[in-house]
């Protein structure tokens, strides 16, 4: 009887062991999400920022004119 005992607590422990390791897994896909999120949110900002950048760069003389060599 005692090893049927002692399969009847491995058995529960891995119970308990597989649903912590669910919860641990759901709070990591939370994080996932969250990071993939604000990683997106960081991408949109740098291609704002890059099209701004590039926008002003359009706006600045050309190289002829900056160093006041001329024809």
């Amino acid at each position: 009887m005692s090893q049927f005992e002692d399969l009847a607590d491995r058995v529960e422990r891995l119970v308990l062991r597989h649903e912590e390791l669910k919860r641990i897994n759901a709070l990591l896909a939370q994080q996932v999400a969250a990071l993939s999120s604000e990683r997106d949110s960081l991408r949109s900002r740098l291609g704002a920022a890059r099209a701004r950048i590039d926008t002003l760069l359009e706006r600045l003389p050309g190289d002829g004119a900056a160093n006041g060599s001329g024809p």
